[in-house]
Formats: structure tokens, C-alpha cells, sequence
């Protein structure tokens, strides 16, 4: 199998190093670039014809959502998946619109950044939780609290994020897949108009969906 080729950008050396090493050990995944600024990675992406540019948000040059467009007028066949720390709506917004397939943040465990990459490169969107559930509040209409009920599966799993289970044993009980608690999750979030599960969780006390 011939390896996916990647590039990847960051200004921080440390962070190129440790990306290199990390995704090195993976037989179908190799780095062929690096970049430290925008302008640099234009010019290793042209150069390089990658098909998953690996990014940060935030670096010298352009930068960011006009970074990611450019990079994708320069190579069309290629595919950005941001890598960064930030999750607010000035990052997201912008770099989604852009045309970046996917977004991850910094403190992703490996295997999911190895699984992004690969699903990055099938053409595949993948969006940490926070930016997913950012991404649908944006979406949806504001909608009455009458409106936005749980259907039964959503509050079953509620019901056990707020024992603090975790999405693992949350699957095992409901003999679903972990990938399914996490879309529920999503589903309760847009519904809440929450972010995370504490606050999904407190949400659900407050309005009486689950009992407290």
C-alpha cells in the first residue's frame, strides 16, 4: 500500500517534531514537508502535492482561513484537517468556511489524529466534539424549550453521562457503538444549546429532563 503523504505546519519546532515522530510510526502514513509559517507552506504544499495537510491555525504569514484557501486553490486534490488549541467561533467559523475537512484539537489522544488522517484523506469530515457541537448551535434556529425534547435513546444516555459514565461504558450498556453515544451526545448539546456534558448534564436537571 503506498502511504498517505502528508505535510505538516506549525510555527513551533517541538510540535513539528513530535507530529513527525508520532505519525512516522504508522507504516500507511508518511510526512513528506514541514512548514513553519504560511508562506512556507504554500510552498511545501506546491511542491509536495500531499493529500492531507496537517495544520495550525494561528502562524506567521497567512494564516488561519485564507491560509486554507489558499492552500486548496494551489492544490485542489489535497485535504486540510486543522490541528490546533483553539475552539472559539473566530477559529472554527472561518477555517470550516475555508474548506478545511476537519478540525482536531491539540489534545486528541493518537489514535484519533492517526483515524483523522486517514479519514481526511477519503474525503471524510472530522470534527473534535466541542467544535462539532459549536458547529451545530450555528446551524439549528434557537428553538423553544418544547421543541427541543430528547427522543428516549438521548435520554438513556444522559442518564448515564450524569452517573459519569464514561462514552465507553455508556456503549456497552446500551449495547450500542462508542461512535453512536458520541452522535447522541451531539443531538443532546444542539438540543440543550450546551457544549460539553457537565453542562448538558445541569441543563437536564434544570428543565426537568431528567429527574433529580
Amino acid at each position: 500500500m503506498t502511504p498517505l503523504r502528508l505535510v505538516v505546519v506549525d510555527d513551533h519546532p517541538v510540535v513539528r517534531d513530535g507530529l513527525r515522530g508520532m505519525l512516522g510510526t504508522q507504516p500507511d502514513l508518511e510526512v513528506v514537508g514541514e512548514a513553519a509559517s504560511g508562506a512556507e507552506a504554500l510552498t511545501v504544499v506546491a511542491a509536495a502535492q500531499p493529500d492531507v495537510v496537517l495544520t495550525d491555525l494561528r502562524l506567521p504569514g497567512p494564516s488561519g482561513g485564507a491560509l486554507i484557501r489558499m492552500l486548496l486553490d494551489r492544490v485542489p486534490s489535497t485535504r486540510v484537517l486543522v490541528l490546533t488549541t483553539h475552539d472559539t467561533d473566530s477559529d472554527v467559523l472561518p477555517a470550516v468556511e475555508a474548506g478545511a475537512i476537519g478540525y482536531l484539537l491539540k489534545d486528541a489522544p493518537r489514535e484519533e489524529l492517526f483515524r483523522a488522517v486517514r479519514a481526511a484523506a477519503r474525503g471524510e469530515t472530522v470534527l473534535a466534539p466541542s467544535v462539532a457541537a459549536l458547529l451545530l448551535t450555528r446551524i439549528r434556529p434557537a428553538r423553544p424549550l418544547t421543541e427541543a425534547r430528547l427522543s428516549a435513546r438521548e435520554r438513556e444516555v444522559l442518564a448515564l453521562v450524569a452517573e459519569g459514565k464514561t462514552n465507553r461504558e455508556a456503549a456497552a450498556r446500551l449495547y450500542i457503538s462508542e461512535a453512536t453515544v458520541k452522535t447522541h451526545l451531539l443531538h443532546i448539546y444542539a438540543k440543550l444549546e450546551v457544549t460539553d456534558r457537565a453542562s448538558a448534564v445541569a441543563a437536564a436537571y434544570r428543565r426537568g429532563v431528567l429527574d433529580g
